[in-house]
């Protein structure tokens, strides 16, 4: 079901799109020193909007606090907040239709990754 999912959301969900936009933004953001850090968090979120079925957002336990914290404030501040308005929105037409339903969810788990991208990451969901 997972593999279907996945089919479906790149055609259908838009995946393909949110995919080459978050890759294209995160190198823009890797040109510069500074940007680096961001781009790398746009590159998670690129991998996880290709394909986001059988996939789980967990919190990192060995990322420090402090500074973690500080980088999604600056995130928020400079696009996350803006990011998380469009996957709800995609997630509010989504979920219109009960067939939407599955991509509306992706959509949401996209939009909290979209908020604090720092100190989180991307994993599959263990095998049944």
């Amino acid at each position: 079901m997972t593999i279907l999912g996945n089919i479906l959301w790149i055609f259908l969900g838009g995946g393909i799109l949110i995919f080459f936009l978050y890759l294209f933004g995160g190198v823009v953001l890797c040109l510069t020193i500074v940007g680096i850090p961001f781009g790398m968090q746009c590159f998670k979120l690129s991998v996880l909007g290709l394909m986001p079925f059988g996939q789980k957002i967990v919190n990192k336990e060995s990322e420090p606090g402090c500074l973690t914290t500080v980088m999604n404030v600056v995130w928020l501040v400079f696009g996350g907040l803006e990011l998380a308005a469009v996957h709800l929105v995609f997630a509010v037409l989504c979920a219109i239709t009960i067939i939407g339903i599955p991509f509306a969810r992706q959509h949401l788990k996209l939009l909290s990754l979209a908020l604090m991208p720092f100190g989180r990451e991307v994993q599959p969901f263990p095998d049944k």
